[in-house]
């Protein structure tokens, strides 16, 4: 088992998928870009410092789990597309997503309770080529509500993987979390995830 510092429950399904328990715990950090700092930077320094809040929180929890977080950002022209605020924001990010290719980074880490808990982290980088969406169905799709909570105004695994031409790296990544990398992570931790499956 494991703390998942995140509300996501799209990272939560993708841990049950693997066969990982966890218990949710919120962590709520400041999640402003620093000035001219690198998209690859900022998902690494978000995934850290939700892991990091989320030890402060649970130090005096006896059951001592380590920590699991992660942070997700779509990238193009080198700006980071965050959650829209609104339809105009939304329909806006779509409309530079529409024809093109964007990249999406996804950090993952894994920390251990204590004063020298362990810290590890990985960064999937995948790139994600979208068909020409027109107005009307930019529109309709803000209206399902399936972009209101998603970085880049979309979400892969919902109605916007219709808009998907090509992707070029981890579907799960793409989702909120890496499977692959953070079952690296568990393994460097003494967790094998495999164990579990007879169980």
């Amino acid at each position: 088992m494991v703390f998942l510092g995140s509300a996501s429950p799209r990272r939560a399904e993708l841990l049950s998928q693997i066969g990982v328990a966890y218990r949710v715990v919120v962590a709520d950090i400041d999640e402003t870009p620093g000035f001219g700092e690198s998209a690859e930077l900022y998902v690494r320094r978000m995934a850290l410092e939700k892991a990091e809040a989320v030890l402060h929180q649970t130090q005096n929890d006896c059951l001592g789990l380590p920590v699991l977080a992660a942070d997700t950002s779509v990238i193009i022209d080198g700006d980071i597309l965050s959650k829209p605020g609104d339809q105009t924001e939304a329909m806006a990010m779509l409309a530079r997503l529409s024809g093109r290719t964007h990249r999406v980074l996804t950090a993952v880490v894994l920390a251990g309770q204590g004063i020298d808990g362990h810290k590890a982290s990985r960064l999937s980088v995948n790139k994600v080529s979208f068909r020409r969406i027109g107005e009307a169905e930019r529109l309709a799709y803000w209206q399902t509500g399936e972009p209101k909570d998603k970085a880049g105004g979309y979400s892969i695994q919902g109605r916007a993987a219709m808009f998907v031409e090509h992707l070029e790296g981890s579907f799960s990544a793409v989702m909120g979390l890496p499977l692959f990398e953070t079952a690296e992570l568990l393994a460097e931790f003494g967790i094998n995830v495999c164990d579990s499956w007879g169980e």
